[in-house]
Formats: C-alpha cells, structure tokens, sequence
C-alpha cells in the first residue's frame, strides 16, 4: 500500500518511519537538528506548492532516510494510513 503526501508524491508504508506535524515536533533541539541535517545533505522533499504542516521520515534499506514535508496534517495522513490498510 502506498500513501499519498501531497502533489504526484506517493511512499509505500513500508518505508515510512514516522509521521509528525511540524509545528509540535519542532520544538525540539534534536528534531530540528535532525531536519536541518536532512535540508543540507539534500533529504528533504517538499510534496506541497503551500506551507507544510507535517512531515514524514521514510527509510529504505541500504539508504539515507528521506524527509517528506506535506500540506496535509499528521492526523489526515494517519487517518489515511489506517483506513488504506487490509484487515
């Protein structure tokens, strides 16, 4: 199954780490260390014409993680996540 972020952006499940909303997540030191690591070794992917509101870290085996920045909220998209999975 796959889960769509956001413009023709599509990862599958198995490669998303986490989902989270940008602003509650960015208070941390480390979060933002993280995400500015991410910005300057180019592992970031804006999947929004708009202001992003979450993001979500995919990882796949033999690879750096990458981060996806989506308009849609982490609530949406785990709404998504858990109404696309088979029972």
């Amino acid at each position: 199954m796959y889960l769509h972020l956001g413009l023709s952006v599509v990862v599958p499940y198995r490669d998303i780490i986490g989902i989270f909303d940008l602003d509650n997540a960015s208070w941390s030191h480390r979060t933002r260390a993280f995400l500015e690591k991410a910005e300057r070794e180019e592992r970031v992917i804006s999947a929004t014409a708009n202001i992003p509101t979450s993001f979500v870290v995919c990882h796949r085996r033999g690879e750096e993680p990458v981060v996806y920045l989506s308009q849609f909220s982490s609530a949406t998209l785990k709404s998504r996540m858990e109404s696309g999975k088979p029972e």
